[in-house]
């Protein structure tokens, strides 16, 4: 499995998982053991979730399989930094 930051059209804001031969063309996939950005809390951004994770300031979800997510505007590689940080 590979490790996401997922947003989508509609402000939404997910950090999960999606299969290794997952087509990253789509507008729709599943997702994961996802959490949901409610707060980002970041000092440098959204890409700070994906990069170190979220904050001690950042409000996030509990977690939840997401079987169909979509209107995805963009992916981006999560680090093992900040998947342990999306998961404390």
């Amino acid at each position: 499995m590979k490790r996401v930051l997922v947003t989508t059209a509609h402000r939404g804001v997910f950090a999960g998982e999606i299969a290794d031969d997952q087509d990253l063309s789509v507008k729709a996939m599943p997702l994961k053991n996802a959490r949901m950005a409610i707060r980002f809390g970041t000092t440098r951004g959204l890409m700070q979730l994906a990069e170190t994770g979220p904050t001690s300031s950042s409000k996030i979800s509990a977690p939840a399989d997401i079987p169909m997510l979509h209107d995805i505007t963009a992916l981006f590689a999560v680090t093992e930094e900040a998947w342990a940080a999306w998961n404390s």
